[in-house]
């Protein structure tokens, strides 16, 4: 069983990468459809109660916030996996500036996420962690060697 977590501001391609790569196989936990921690909690129970595999698709940007999925999905034996998504500030308020009705973000919110995004670290108890830029319509994903190029 696997827990994904996403990590990175908003506009960085992770909700595009989920319908890619997890879609089939993942339930996706994300305050964009959820709205709420208390659904967005529920929700996480229901998983780990029933061993399904899922992808929290939220910015997660300190390890204190991500620090709860992967403590509750250790304790029912899940494989922790971390995807970081790289994007500019600049970039990302670019991609922003391009969505349309409900999917834009206020700028100061992402330059608020921004602001407190912190680096993932195997440390903070995943199995495994990788690197994810968008490139080319599509995504490069490396291994997690702990710093960013």
């Amino acid at each position: 069983m696997q827990a994904i977590i996403f990590i990175g501001i908003q506009a960085t391609g992770k909700s595009t990468f989920y319908k890619t790569n997890f879609f089939n196989s993942h339930v996706r936990i994300s305050m964009d459809l959820l709205n709420t921690r208390n659904k967005e909690n529920k929700f996480l129970e229901t998983c780990l109660a029933t061993q399904s595999q899922f992808v929290v698709d939220n910015t997660n940007p300190t390890s204190e916030e991500r620090k709860k999925y992967i403590v509750l999905a250790k304790a029912k034996k899940y494989e922790v996996i971390g995807y970081y998504f790289h994007l500019s500030l600049v970039e990302a308020l670019d991609r922003n500036k391009a969505r349309k009705g409900k999917e834009r973000i206020p700028e100061i919110g992402i330059k608020g996420c921004y602001s407190k995004l912190e680096l993932p670290s195997l440390n903070e108890g995943y199995d495994k962690l990788y690197h994810v830029k968008s490139e080319n319509m599509g995504f490069e994903i490396k291994d997690w060697k702990d710093e960013i190029r």
